[in-house]
């Protein structure tokens, strides 16, 4: 929501308070604080706002925001600064004691303050940050980030600042890949693009011909060859005694962004072909890795080329997906003394083409695009932008002429340099700069590792994931509780199949009710309770296969690897981003001043999440002791 819409449901008008929402206590002379609603079902409902001092006015500022040199850290080690202040001279005009302001424990007054706050942004229609943890729309925390901290941000372009249609990009994509690889002689008649064989996260292993998701350790969950999913006993032959390692460049690629999706896509229907003999012996013997060699050779040319560029640019509306709350978003950043950073590998007429259709039409008062960043690099060459230093040339002409230069200044357009340069440009280094992109290793992974500045990843799948979760809520609620019914009836299986291989030593069972059961009993109970767990695994194998179908029918959840444990991209998410979120503009239902906390992590042992209602006695004499007695 924007300031215009705010302001045309809600009029400022003085009058006597209604709702107080902090009144400083003192014997002296106060400034009070007033508040007040109303409201009405109309389309004309207004909201009174008034803010008035019921003192004489007192020179000098109400509040000082902390500088660098005397930022401290906080209890969560984060830098204190930016943070604002009530400074101290501006209370002691009113004789007023800063810590005794508010009377009474800190507790009871946060509570009191707190709701007051929820109801407050309840009625102006903003989410409190526990409602924001749920929305698609969220900004989702990995690493906790202090905003107020931050003095710079820099921003990728394609697929962060600007978001494709992935149908019409990576499908001319395709097409330009497919026309490369006919000229070149390969088979491509028949073959059509589909964006649903693939998604973000997934890694090509180029020695197999197979697209696999891994979890979090490494363990390929699901697979495909060509474009035939494998079965689940085929995954565990090929990939039982091998992890993904993503070192390991010359076998693994991992689908970092949007645009490894048409390569994805053509690689595999390539397989095919190559697996059905219809590639001819005259382009050579090929094997996997060759022919992936192959197919990105013939996508890099319509690349390089410039013919995909040139049709984007001269069609943008019918690539480019509009969002007008982006450039406001922005906006906010900068007037609260964000310096904006625009750091893309995409060329200075590309750029410049893309920016204006994006961004000029939703800025005010003639603002262009330029105007909101105070150093705009182009041509950056990322990763090697934050790896190394390149010489950086300043362009000088709408054209694109440039000339060489050595030292960056703010305002201006630059092409090519170094991270280190604008770091030095800009006399900011290190976790005071935040940089947003859409490429794990690309954007997220190297700005952090080489420079440790703090991350955001741009992942816009996550509306559509956060979607397909809701929709499957019942089906993955089945599933658990299935799950947890053959688990607590497997107990009792492995206890009475214990019970008769002790039976058969002449030893005891585990209880006394289990040692009197006859042999009759015990084998009639156990054939019972195994062809229960026959028939519940016969349902849980499919449900299994089936969740995540929502949101693709061969991959499953883009952040889920199965049902309990996360995917290798969402380990690579939370490895370097501190922040992720589906889109830029997400930002502006936050404030540039917004503490991002972490949620704690959950560890296997943790028991105070969940108290079983039923405690057996040896889990309540355990609870009960000290650890010196256990």
């Amino acid at each position: 929501m924007d300031f215009i819409e705010v302001s045309s449901r809600f009029s400022v008008i003085v009058q006597s308070p209604v709702l107080v929402t902090s009144q400083l206590r003192s014997p002296a002379a106060r400034p009070i604080y007033h508040l007040r609603f109303a409201a009405s079902g109309s389309a004309k409902s207004t909201m009174v706002c008034s803010c008035t001092v019921d003192a004489k006015p007192v020179s000098g500022e109400v509040f000082s925001v902390t500088s660098s040199s005397k930022s401290d850290v906080d209890y969560l080690g984060e830098s204190t600064k930016g943070n604002l202040n009530v400074t101290k001279e501006h209370l002691e005009a009113f004789g007023i004691d800063g810590r005794a302001t508010l009377e009474g424990p800190i507790e009871e007054i946060a509570r009191v303050e707190a709701k007051e706050a929820e109801d407050l942004l309840s009625n102006l229609g903003i989410m409190d940050p526990f409602s924001s943890r749920h929305s698609p729309r969220g900004i989702f925390c990995s690493r906790t980030l202090n905003l107020r901290s931050i003095s710079a941000i820099g921003y990728d372009m394609d697929y962060t600042l600007i978001h494709y249609n992935v149908m019409a990009w990576e499908g001319r994509a395709y097409d330009y890949c497919m026309d490369n690889l006919s000229s070149m002689g390969f088979p491509v008649d028949g073959l059509e693009f589909d964006p649903n064989l693939v998604i973000r996260g997934l890694v090509m292993d180029k020695e197999r011909g197979n697209l696999v998701k891994a979890d979090r350790f490494g363990y390929v969950k699901r697979a495909m060859h060509g474009t035939r999913m494998l079965s689940t006993r085929a995954v565990s032959e090929i990939y039982g005694r091998e992890l993904v390692d993503l070192r390991k460049e010359g076998r693994w690629e991992f689908l970092n962004t949007f645009f490894s999706v048409s390569e994805a896509v053509a690689y595999m229907q390539m397989v095919d072909r190559l697996d059905a003999g219809a590639i001819l012996p005259e382009l050579g013997p090929l094997d996997y890795k060759g022919l992936y060699k192959a197919v990105g050779k013939a996508l890099f040319r319509a690349h390089v080329e410039g013919q995909l560029k040139s049709e984007i640019m001269s069609e943008p509306e019918r690539f480019v997906e509009p969002d007008p709350e982006l450039p406001l978003a922005l906006l906010d950043q900068k007037e609260a003394g964000k310096r904006l950073l625009l750091i893309t590998n995409s060329d200075y007429h590309y750029t410049d083409k893309m920016m204006q259709h994006a961004f000029n039409r939703f800025l005010p008062n003639d603002m262009g695009w330029r105007d909101l960043f105070d150093m705009v690099i182009v041509s950056a060459r990322k990763p090697e932008f934050f790896q190394m230093s390149h010489p950086m040339y300043e362009v000088v002409t709408s054209e694109g002429l440039m000339r060489p230069c050595f030292k960056a200044r703010p305002g201006a357009l630059y092409s090519g340099g170094s991270a280190q340069m604008v770091e030095s440009s800009l006399n900011i280094h290190g976790d005071e700069i935040l940089y947003v992109g859409d490429h794990i290793y690309t954007d997220v992974s190297q700005s952090k590792v080489h420079l440790r500045w703090r991350t955001a990843l741009i992942c816009r799948e996550l509306e559509k994931e956060y979607h397909a979760m809701i929709r499957s809520r019942d089906h993955r609620v089945a599933l658990i509780e299935l799950i947890n019914q053959k688990e607590v009836v497997g107990d009792l299986f492995n206890q009475l199949r214990l019970a008769s291989q002790r039976r058969t030593k002449g030893r005891p069972a585990q209880t006394l009710a289990a040692t009197n059961m006859d042999d009759q009993e015990l084998t009639e109970s156990m054939q019972k309770l195994l062809i229960v767990m026959q028939r519940l695994d016969d349902k849980i194998a499919p449900m299994l296969e089936a969740d995540g179908e929502y949101f693709n029918e061969r991959w499953g959840f883009l952040s889920r690897a199965g049902l309990w444990d996360k995917s290798h991209l969402m380990r690579q998410i939370e490895k370097y981003a501190d922040i992720y979120t589906s889109r830029v503009s997400n930002f502006l239902h936050y404030t540039p001043f917004m503490y991002f906390r972490s949620q704690e992590q959950m560890l296997a042992h943790d028991s105070y999440y969940y108290y079983p209602p039923h405690l057996n006695g040896f889990v309540v004499d355990s609870l009960s002791k000290s650890p010196q007695e256990l």
